[in-house]
């Protein structure tokens, strides 16, 4: 029997220690010392999960009692199938009316169309719609969150989150034909770095656009307000601010962000937010209009933080050690979200009773985690037409150990 992808993972990571330590000095880190998306040079052995909460330390691990799951319990995740692999990196992905999907490649700046006839190990076939040419690739830049517009039926239309040269900026472009057209762009200025370009695109229920960004290693943007870095954005289709907005001239809807990978919604239309911290806290955050969420005057909740004047600031909903999480994609599907973990090597489960606004005092159940080590790193969650969870990995980023058909879309069935 051939070694299974954990196994084949576990033999190359082995080899890459060896690597590492006859090599050791001749070469640095690719991101600061102690940052919770640092490289790893193998995946955790799975184990029960300790994690840290809103409400304090938690000793339940992934087999305990939740704190809302009732009677029936909070739904359990299964890997049913390989929708693609031999990716290159993939980040963004979002799903066509007709159910096909679109997927981005970091570093490769391809546009990948996924189709269910056949040709993949679950009856999908990858196609290359484009590339976005101004795209550049760097440790954490390059063609990143991608979104389908809500009226793609009628306008045709996708958006990209795409490091330039010059800046992040988000472009649309028509698919149409098949192929993929000239991106033009929407916003720009936003700043770009090596490190912390946030990336996520979503529409929200509200039709209009949000887009995460990092402080790009410049920890101070993030409260400056003439910023478009360390916040979530918030715009029309066009570009412009949208109505509504805590200042109706600028995108910026919160702040006090260090780098947003993840966005998602709950069925009470609350949102979410997976932020990466620094040394100690990785954060979900409840996403509140105008709200400032800490970063770099805090990390973490107010409480973690002694002596600093916390005033003003939201608190997250849970908080994780960064060797737990360094958390990326997040989806919401049968009463939890979902959160994928990159040093974590992980997709979290949170289940959120009421929508948010009721339950435990975060206004979210005891998370668990799994799959832990199973697939690397986990970088990008979405809910597909299905009700299934859509997962990638992101093993060949440099920053982890990809067995032979890494990287891969995971199909996750979700069943109680």
């Amino acid at each position: 029997m051939p070694p299974t992808a954990p196994a084949r993972r576990a033999a190359a990571a082995a080899g890459t220690l060896v690597a590492a330590l006859v090599l050791a000095g001749c070469a640095d880190d690719p991101e600061p010392s102690g940052d919770a998306d640092a490289p790893t040079a193998s995946a955790p052995a799975p184990s029960a999960p300790s994690l840290t909460s809103s409400s304090g330390p938690s000793s339940p691990g992934a087999g305990s009692p939740d704190a809302s799951g009732g009677a029936a319990g909070p739904a359990r995740p299964r890997v049913s199938g390989t929708v693609a692999s031999g990716l290159e990196v993939p980040w963004g992905l979002d799903f066509l009316p007709d159910g096909s999907a679109l997927v981005t490649e970091r570093d490769s700046a391809r546009v990948l169309h996924l189709t269910p006839d056949g040709g993949g190990a679950d009856g999908w076939r990858t196609r290359e719609v484009g590339r976005v040419a101004d795209a550049s690739a760097g440790a954490e830049g390059g063609l990143l969150g991608l979104a389908v517009s809500p009226d793609f039926a009628d306008d045709r239309q996708v958006f990209l989150y795409v490091s330039t040269a010059e800046d992040n900026r988000v472009v649309r472009a028509e698919l149409a034909g098949g192929r993929l057209g000239e991106p033009e762009p929407v916003l720009t200025g936003i700043p770009t770095g090596a490190i912390h370009d946030g990336g996520r695109l979503a529409f929200g229920p509200d039709g209009h656009l949000y887009a995460s960004t990092g402080e790009v290693g410049q920890a101070e943007l993030a409260q400056d307000e003439s910023s478009l870095a360390g916040k979530i954005l918030r715009i029309t289709p066009e570009g412009e601010p949208a109505p509504g907005n805590p200042d109706p001239r600028s995108p910026v809807w919160t702040l006090g962000h260090r780098n947003v990978q993840g966005l998602a919604w709950d069925d009470a239309g609350t949102m979410w937010a997976s932020e990466f911290g620094a040394s100690t806290w990785d954060e979900l955050n409840r996403i509140e209009e105008g709200g400032n969420y800490g970063w770099p005057r805090v990390e973490g909740r107010a409480a973690d933080n002694p002596g600093v004047d916390a005033g003003g600031l939201v608190d997250p909903a849970r908080v994780w050690s960064t060797d737990e999480a360094s958390p990326s994609g997040l989806a919401f599907a049968e009463g939890s979200l979902w959160l994928g973990a990159l040093r974590g090597t992980r997709l979290w489960q949170v289940p959120v009773p009421g929508g948010g606004a009721s339950g435990t005092t975060s206004g979210t159940g005891q998370p668990r985690g799994h799959f832990v080590g199973d697939y690397g790193r986990v970088r990008t969650v979405v809910t597909a037409p299905d009700g299934s969870l859509w997962m990638t990995t992101s093993n060949r980023d440099g920053r982890g150990t990809p067995a032979d058909d890494d990287d891969r879309i995971l199909r996750v069935t979700l069943q109680r």
